[in-house]
């Protein structure tokens, strides 16, 4: 075996792979590409879903890469195993319909034995197989080298996750000698595929051969693929012979930077501690990495989880002695690691080290809270004389506040109660099990249609030039099945081998118009798309006339639409350059709509856009349209267009020659759609809505040319007609007139107040009559109606005065809410009943929550139906709190 280390080991992988004839692809960004069904990249073949289930056709079908991934349904393991990560890369190659397992099985053991190679000793390696694949158990056994006697039948290799392609696999495990046995002689998990430290499995190749369709039959599938991983963590971990992957040059660097900050605490006699080591390791290498590919901390989404693993990594320093914020200050080292493969990682690092250090700090004010929501419930089980933190209450720390369950335990003990450990793990596996319902429906794949797959000819696009051109059908579609006719009154897909039609890709939506034969319109195009061999089928709904096959027509673009969403594409990278310029660099592409009604663009960023960014962002998008600058769109080769600073637009795909969209030398993007020749052409750029939409993303809605000038008509028609309401000569004097009107209804309000008031004071005799005692202590409870608080604190003052009580609880319905306010005397307070304790139970009952100091506590809730029933429980939870 050679001695390598990660970098040596991944760079192996690629170019033995390159040597196979493979197409190295880059490591995709772990926030998932235009899939709504994934939260992040979560395998290798994660990114290639469109080549898998036939979506598309690779220009290469033989394909290699080390992909960064990310999974997290089991974080709370991480640092306690020798191997689960949030964060790993994975090395894998693949077949999409071009070598099956005859050739993958022998290049696998080429790589791990080969001299060239990794040259593994070929007696340590061990393999699995499904025991109905017999053609794998063969090949197998004829592989020159291998020992047939370590080949193991294993019911669980059939890879199978859903509708979509599936198949058997088999596994390849390196023995690590008996050092490493960690199960006694008989263990039934003590063989080469076992849950045991020994065999360590390294490989895995699914041969993906059925489609698992929708009614849960299997069919074979039309193009049989490969798809194979092997852990990059896990092979180098062999490689170094380290008991664990934490030991690696992939984490140790990282592991002994954080050494510096733990207070003298080492990890090699931590003993304990060392998980708290790895789980720092692991985490803040999966939050740098996250974050430099744009997802940001939140409260929902992929950013729950960057905030979940920052919070646990925090308590874990706490743990080595760690007060202030360190995570930042390792990112640098996670650079070093791994900078040299994963650029983006050294040119995002000051921005992912600046949003670790305010989660950092955001988190420690956190901890402070959570602290005091604990001593709160322990102080309520105190007074209700219980002596026990529920499994609910534990895991809601836990998941909130980010409070380790062992720390909930550590300060319980302190203060005399014990946890409900049982209950806790009740609820973290009710977690789990919505993570794991999340995955399943995440991870499976389209089923592949064979008839799309099979239609491949040449085919010409000129919509760059040209709106109308003929075209000859070769090829008819419809409910998955060729035909040589679209009927009359029909709906289908149709293939011409030249449209001007512009298929929806990149966030632009596909062009509408119509099919002629001369001067006679046969059809409507509803919708183009691109077809898994690149060329563009177009959905047609036929007229009076059928359309035949190997016929031509006139194919059409309703031009007006097409003017308008060119408009919305260039303004689109305009608003790009601008929000990079206003925000800075990281506000990266998320997403896009681009038609011919309007242009919405998504993009990553951590805070609320103000409204005098969004006047900057637009004021740049209007200077570039008003100086009419040329909109310079040519083809060049990728690295040339790199060379020139084009960037890459968001789920855009890219080949040899790229298509580049040049805006003044300022905005230098690579787009394959359509645009204006000159920014004058936009007309006008008007935005219309700022917003979040979860996980550091938020989105921006905008209008050009005659949409934008018909919102600002709009608009002026309202001012137009809130001046003739109002009554106002001059549109100049409206700002003023809205200014004397808000302050004669202020004045008003305080005379309704007023007078309410003296009302309330004159009928306060009344009102404080219904004295009644619970526990020695007077209460009076009173339902009021439409009342606000001030009215409330009003009568409050008004109960002091007169001092008709040692408890007031007030409840008034207003708007479809109740307001509630609770005060108690100083008297009462020094007895031990205090407004803030009172409130809580009582606020239930309204469905709200509220708190206070002890004289005096307020609520709001959402049922104000349910004040009856709360005025009535006043006595018994004052009889329960004095008790």
């Amino acid at each position: 075996m050679k001695q390598l280390n990660s970098a040596q080991v991944r760079q192996m992988w690629l170019d033995f792979f390159e040597e196979k004839e493979h197409l190295i692809l880059p490591s995709a960004s772990l926030v998932p590409v235009n899939d709504p069904t994934l939260l992040w990249i979560n395998s290798g073949v994660a990114t290639l879903k469109k080549y898998f289930d036939g979506t598309e056709v690779p220009e290469n079908p033989r394909l290699a890469n080390s992909q960064k991934s990310i999974r997290t349904n089991d974080i709370e393991n991480v640092g306690y195993t020798a191997r689960h990560h949030t964060m790993f890369e994975m090395l894998g190659n693949f077949s999409i319909g071009d070598y099956n397992k005859v050739e993958a099985i022998p290049m696998a053991w080429e790589f791990l034995t080969g001299e060239k190679w990794l040259n593994f000793d070929p007696e340590l390696l061990y393999v699995t197989y499904y025991p109905e694949d017999n053609e794998t158990k063969e090949i197998w056994e004829n592989i020159d080298g291998f020992d047939p006697t370590h080949l193991v039948a294993e019911e669980g290799n059939f890879w199978d996750i859903g509708a979509g392609p599936c198949g058997p696999n088999t596994e390849i495990f390196y023995d690590r000698g008996e050092a490493y046995n960690d199960l006694p002689e008989g263990d039934p998990e003590n063989y080469p595929g076992g849950e045991n430290e020994r065999w360590l499995e390294i490989w895995n190749l699914v041969f993906s051969e059925f489609n698992h369709l929708p009614d849960g039959t299997y069919q074979p599938l039309p193009n049989k693929n490969v798809d194979t991983g092997m852990g990059l963590e896990r092979v180098v971990s062999v490689i170094q012979d380290t008991p664990t992957n934490f030991e690696t040059d992939l984490f140790m660097p990282i592991i002994k930077a954080i050494e510096t900050y733990a207070n003298g605490v080492e990890f090699e006699t931590a003993e304990a501690l060392k998980v708290s080591f790895k789980v720092i390791a692991d985490h803040v290498r999966a939050v740098s990495f996250a974050i430099s590919d744009g997802a940001l901390p939140s409260n929902e989404g992929r950013g729950y989880i960057l905030r979940r693993l920052i919070r646990r990594s925090v308590m874990h320093g706490r743990k080595l002695g760690i007060k202030g914020a360190f995570m930042s200050k390792l990112v640098p080292v996670i650079a070093e690691i791994m900078g040299d493969f994963y650029h983006e990682l050294r040119q995002n690092m000051a921005f992912v080290q600046q949003v670790i250090l305010n989660e950092e700090d955001r988190f420690h004010e956190t901890i402070e809270a959570g602290e005091t929501h604990l001593m709160d419930i322990i102080a309520e089980l105190k007074s209700a004389d219980k002596n026990e933190i529920t499994g609910p209450q534990a895991f809601q720390l836990y998941d909130t506040f980010g409070f380790p369950l062992e720390l909930t335990e550590e300060i319980a003990q302190d203060n005399n109660f014990t946890v409900d450990a049982a209950g806790f793990d009740v609820e973290m596996e009710a977690q789990r099990e919505r993570a794991r319902s999340a995955r399943s429906q995440e991870e499976s794949m389209s089923v592949q249609s064979a008839v799309l797959q099979t239609i491949d000819f040449d085919f010409e696009f000129v919509g760059y030039e040209q709106l109308s051109t003929n075209g000859t059908i070769k090829a008819i579609v419809i409910n998955d099945e060729l035909h040589d006719q679209l009927p009359a009154r029909s709906e289908g897909w149709v293939f011409f081998n030249r449209s001007p039609f512009y298929a929806e890709m990149g966030g632009q939506v596909a062009d509408n118009g119509a099919i002629f034969d001369g001067p006679d319109m046969l059809a409507e195009v509803l919708d183009v798309k691109k077809a898994p061999n690149g060329q563009f089928m177009h959905k047609l709904r036929t007229l009076e006339m059928p359309l035949n096959i190997n016929q031509s027509y006139t194919l059409t673009v309703d031009r007006q639409a097409r003017i308008k969403t060119n408009q919305n594409h260039t303004a689109t990278h305009l608003l790009h350059k601008a929000l990079k310029v206003v925000l800075g660099d990281h506000a990266n592409q998320a997403g896009s709509y681009v038609g011919p009604d309007r242009l919405r663009f998504d993009f990553s960023h951590f805070g609320k856009v103000t409204d005098e960014e969004l006047k900057q962002i637009a004021s740049i998008v209007n200077y570039y349209i008003e100086n009419a600058v040329d909109v310079d769109i040519t083809e060049m080769s990728i690295d040339d267009a790199k060379a020139l600073g084009a960037m890459a637009l968001f789920g855009e795909k890219y080949g040899d020659v790229v298509r580049v969209v040049n805006i003044a030398n300022e905005s230098i993007e690579l787009c394959g759609g359509t645009h204006v020749t000159n920014t004058n052409e936009i007309g006008t750029f008007k935005l219309i809505s700022e917003s979040g939409i979860g996980a550091g993303v938020r989105r921006i809605e905008a209008l050009t040319g005659q949409a934008a000038i018909a919102d600002y008509q709009a608009k002026e028609q309202l001012l137009t007609d809130v001046q003739a309401q109002l009554k106002v000569q001059q549109l100049d004097q409206l700002a003023h007139r809205i200014e004397l009107m808000q302050e004669e209804l202020k004045a008003t309000h305080s005379k309704v107040e007023s007078l309410s008031a003296k009302i309330m004071q004159q009928e306060s005799d009344n009102l404080f009559n219904d004295v009644q005692t619970a526990s020695d202590i007077t209460f009076i409870g009173l339902k009021l109606d439409n009342q606000n608080m001030d009215g409330l604190r009003n009568l409050g003052d008004v109960w002091r005065q007169k001092a008709a009580s040692n408890v007031l609880v007030l409840a008034a319905a207003q708007d479809d809410k109740a307001n509630l306010m609770v005060l108690v005397d100083d008297e009462t307070v020094a007895k031990g009943l205090k407004a803030g304790d009172l409130i809580k139970p009582l606020a239930k009952q309204i469905g709200g929550g509220g708190g206070g100091r002890p004289q005096m506590a307020q609520a709001g809730g959402k049922n104000p139906a349910g004040i009856d029933q709360m005025l009535s429980e006043i006595a018994t939870e004052i009889t329960n709190l004095m008790n």
